[in-house]
């Protein structure tokens, strides 16, 4: 932080920048809250020009601890800081109603989670750098539910199809096409295979 871009600002001791004070920067950045050292720390809301706000913890002039940042899309964060960006347990929102709950990672959902979508659409599993990455289940609104491996979004690996009349695709995946799998009625009698990638009755 560059003291010298400040444009007003009103401490409770102003000579080490200690308290609560509020700051206006040149460039329109507004910061409301408590300082330690001539840095943010403390409970504190930082306001940009467009719009866009975090409120929350601060720790050293950065976002860290529990807070909430809201875009001006209208996309919401609230949940734990790092250094900036979001770590540990938080839960992530956007105005058409799709939501995430789970674990971040330098920014980005990491870990275990949860995606919810706002015509039903459901993933419960595992995220790498934003991206479904790992054991997943898929649950959709006409009662189809895929169990199993995901990569990058995908299904990928080794997974069940299960389809709303209860016939189900027992295999490997890949890119989410079937490649070696086993199609089973709602008996249990096999009714198709796929090797490689090809059908075979």
């Amino acid at each position: 932080m560059k003291m010298s871009k400040k444009k007003g600002v009103l401490f409770l001791r102003e000579e080490y920048g200690e308290g609560f004070g509020k700051y206006t920067y040149l460039d329109g950045d507004k910061y409301e809250g408590e300082w330690k050292n001539g840095e943010w720390d403390g409970q504190g809301t930082f306001t940009f020009p467009d719009g866009e706000k975090y409120k929350g913890k601060f720790k050293d002039g950065e976002y860290h601890g529990q807070g909430t940042y809201t875009w001006k899309d209208g996309r919401k964060y609230e949940g734990k800081f790092k250094d900036g960006r979001q770590n540990g347990q938080g839960k992530m929102t956007s105005p058409d109603g799709d939501k995430y709950v789970g674990k971040w990672t330098d920014g980005a959902a990491n870990g275990q989670g949860t995606v919810t979508s706002k015509d039903g659409e459901k993933y419960v599993g595992e995220f790498k750098d934003g991206e479904y990455h790992g054991q997943g289940t898929f649950t959709y609104p006409d009662g189809t539910k895929y169990v199993g491996k995901v990569k990058d979004g995908e299904c990928h690996g080794q997974g069940t199809f299960t389809s709303k009349d209860g016939e189900k695709f027992v295999g490997e995946w890949k890119d989410d096409e079937e490649w070696n799998i086993t199609e089973y009625d709602k008996n249990g009698n096999i009714t198709g295979k796929w090797v490689n990638g090809v059908k075979h009755k």
